[in-house]
């Protein structure tokens, strides 16, 4: 009894240090989240205001 008692106290713990463990990827994988919509945002802008800086075959980029 008491072996199964110690394999359920070991059991108990591995438990709550996965769930702390998904707990914080879940708070960064929401962190990259915002970062790539922010990005997305940006880039939408930039790309809707005219200013790309794309550089197409052997045009010269704006600061020559």
């Amino acid at each position: 009894m008491e072996q199964l008692e110690e394999q359920i106290a070991h059991l108990l713990r591995a438990v709550d240090d996965l769930s702390d463990i998904v707990a914080h990827q879940q708070d960064e994988i929401d962190r990259l989240n915002r970062r790539v919509e922010m990005l997305m945002r940006r880039e939408g802008e930039r790309e809707a205001s005219g200013s790309g800086g794309v550089v197409v075959g052997d045009e010269r980029p704006p600061h020559y």
